[in-house]
């Protein structure tokens, strides 16, 4: 089974891949990606005047073939693209928070070779009669939408992207998991109520950690962000023991003391 890291790797050099690809290709002047959940439809279309550039990003919503919403979509920049879904063309149209109201998903990736992708969120407001919106950062990553507990409601599967570059280079890096709920319109990481997979992602981290141990890495990103899983299970003392006996080389104290300051600041504990 491709560990979450595999993932998000294979993700980021898609994306890059077909990027340039497109540089082969004409500009396409518009182009549109649509999703559907009942009666509630979602679409989005763009210009494109040239290459890497995204202009007049628009985002309709129908209900019941009535258009609700019909806006430009915010951009840090006309070079954010619009990726439908992080995976496909197709819009994520589905109920996010259990109350039997699609949410509408729009995805964008800022492209460079490490950054970035973010996700706009609409949730219908019943009482306005209006979307609402609001918008979540991944980073250098992204997410898969799974229903982890089984309650027929997707969680968002992550990671966090602070430890990336944070204590050696951006290729050497790894990352705690993180799992973000939706409800009513806010993203909770619920990460600690998932143990089970914390556990697995730890000891992935702890083998990955290992073999570019064998490969000449240091492996300090890998103990970072297998020290923060630790704590996530609240067994920080034993991830701390273990870490200090795996690493011994001469800047240890350095590195312990900035790992314990990241770790604390980033709210991996008090």
């Amino acid at each position: 089974m491709k560990t979450f890291r595999t993932f998000i790797n294979q993700f980021l050099v898609g994306l890059v891949v077909v990027s340039a690809a497109s540089v082969i290709c004409q500009p396409v002047k518009a182009e549109l990606f649509t999703g559907q959940s009942g009666n509630v439809k979602a679409e989005i279309t763009f210009d494109k005047p040239q290459e890497y550039q995204y202009k007049n990003v628009r985002l309709r919503i129908v209900r019941a073939g009535k258009t609700v919403l019909d806006k430009t979509l915010p951009q840090e920049s006309e070079y954010d693209r619009p990726i439908g879904g992080l995976f496909s063309e197709k819009i994520p149209v589905m109920d996010l928070d259990g109350d039997k109201e699609p949410e509408i998903i729009a995805d964008f990736f800022t492209g460079g070779a490490h950054c970035c992708t973010y996700s706009l969120i609409y949730r219908y407001d019943r009482i306005s009669g209006q979307y609402k919106q609001i918008r979540h950062d991944w980073g250098n990553g992204a997410y898969k939408l799974e229903d982890l507990n089984r309650d027929r409601i997707p969680e968002f599967n992550s990671r966090d992207d602070r430890f990336a570059a944070a204590f050696t280079a951006y290729a050497a890096s790894a990352y705690p998991l993180q799992i973000w709920q939706y409800r009513q319109g806010k993203m909770t990481d619920v990460t600690r109520r998932y143990p089970k997979l914390i556990a697995n992602h730890a000891s992935q981290l702890w083998k990955d950690y290992n073999d570019i141990k064998r490969q000449g890495d240091d492996g300090k990103g890998f103990l970072a962000a297998y020290l923060a899983d630790q704590y996530l299970l609240g067994q920080g003392q034993e991830g701390w023991r273990r870490v200090q006996q795996a690493y011994t080389k001469r800047d240890r104290s350095q590195y312990f003391v900035e790992l314990r300051k990241f770790l604390r600041e980033a709210g991996y504990y008090r």
